[in-house]
């Protein structure tokens, strides 16, 4: 499959300024970082960039043309979101060599319905990337894991799963949790938690009280025995 490819342009500016003025005008600030070269400030159209990872997807390799040279194999290191409107505004590029591995992310998709959910369990996904070595050519944008068999009490670790070809995974096989249900909870044991809740919140607050009213008294004592000295 073709890889999707960028037109960019070489950043002339600098500062917070001139950063929100490139966002007004439909485009992102970015930096390509190279081994064999410095780090190269650069300027993405937003639009560009979003046509070419819904295609590709985030994590895959594209390619960058600064200013019309000669393409370049990249992959997104990082990329900064705002917060607010929940939109790209920064991104930083790896150039890469398409044959050396390369150690990256990939995302875990659950699929299928869990038969521990049909008898009453959660299901959870404690993990949703994994860190994988692969060449560019051989990654892939998600690791897809059937959920359908699990039951209440089990979980799917990442050694359960067979990586795709060319694929190597770098995290901890066994202490990796892909998926994983849970027993429900009872309504006597929600009762329980709700009332035990209740006790510590009143412990807490008697013991607020018998300090107050332990450090009123000290005072009254301490203004008792100022006026005996004053008296006499």
């Amino acid at each position: 499959m073709d890889r999707a490819k960028i037109e960019v342009r070489a950043r002339e500016g600098r500062g917070t300024k001139d950063a929100k003025a490139l966002r007004a005008a439909g485009d992102i600030p970015g930096v390509i970082y190279s081994s064999t070269s410095e780090t190269e400030p650069i300027v993405l159209n937003a639009r560009d960039l979003r046509h070419a990872l819904s295609g590709s997807g985030i994590h895959s390799v594209f390619d960058v043309s600064v200013d019309g040279k000669k393409t370049r194999p990249v992959l997104i290191k990082e990329f900064q979101l705002d917060p607010v409107r929940d939109r790209v505004i920064h991104v930083d590029l790896h150039e890469i060599r398409l044959d050396q591995k390369i150690n990256t992310s990939v995302t875990v998709h659950l699929e299928g319905h869990a038969e521990g959910v049909n008898m009453g369990g959660a299901l959870s996904q404690p993990t949703h990337q994994v860190h994988v070595e692969a060449l560019p050519a051989d990654l892939v944008e998600t690791i897809t894991v059937d959920v359908s068999a699990l039951e209440i009490g089990q979980s799917i670790r990442l050694s359960d799963v067979t990586p795709p070809a060319g694929i190597t995974f770098t995290d901890d096989l066994e202490g990796t949790i892909l998926a994983t249900i849970a027993a429900p909870v009872s309504e006597d044991e929600l009762k329980s938690e709700a009332e035990l809740e209740a006790e510590e919140e009143a412990a807490a607050e008697a013991a607020a009280a018998e300090g107050e009213e332990g450090g009123e008294g000290e005072g009254e004592g301490e203004g008792a025995a100022g006026d005996e000295t004053a008296a006499e």
